[in-house]
């Protein structure tokens, strides 16, 4: 590889890594290029992208983008998977798919600038999606409004049956 194409690479590299606010690095040795090509489709379900970086140019590119803490993740054959806006749908794309091929190994990575463990990434990954959670806030919101309409009904429905047995001894006390 000549020296600007190195250059071009770990421009794009730092780039890349500058640019991601989570990431997950795996190991991918043993992995054909079709069953990458499945992770990748997998991934880009969720958001993300999987990308293999040569070790030496990404450990210059992330010391250029302030992320030296990535330096001990990158050994060996490494893929970097940049997450979306759903980090838990990515992790669990990545656990899904490395509980049926177990050449993938994911190393770690960082989640909103904080450096992560392989364990971490899988407590992530037990989540429920981001939809998922956002539907529990919202239904947990929605429970006092829904028991204060609810108490509120009762109370008027009182209120006019109140009315309704005032009306009908009016109506008995005028015909006798």
């Amino acid at each position: 590889m000549l020296r600007n194409e190195k250059q071009a690479l770990i421009d794009e590299m730092t780039q890349l890594l500058t640019d991601a606010d989570s990431l997950f690095v795996s190991d991918y040795r043993g992995l054909s290029v079709a069953e990458l090509s499945e992770l990748r489709g997998k991934l880009r379900e969720r958001g993300a992208t999987f990308t293999v970086l040569k070790n030496t140019l990404a450990r210059i590119a992330a010391q250029r983008a302030g992320r030296e803490q990535l330096q001990p993740l990158l050994i060996g054959p490494t893929a970097v998977t940049v997450v979306g806006e759903d980090a838990a749908g990515a992790a669990k794309a990545l656990a899904d798919y490395a509980r049926t091929h177990q050449q993938l190994i994911v190393r770690g990575g960082l989640l909103q600038q904080t450096v992560v463990d392989a364990a971490s990434i899988k407590a992530l990954a037990s989540l429920p999606s981001r939809d998922v959670l956002i539907a529990q806030v919202v239904g947990t919101m929605a429970a006092p409004m829904t028991g204060l309409v609810t108490v509120l009904q009762g109370t008027i429905g009182g209120f006019v049956r109140a009315l309704g047995q005032v009306a009908e001894q009016k109506a008995v006390a005028g015909e006798a």
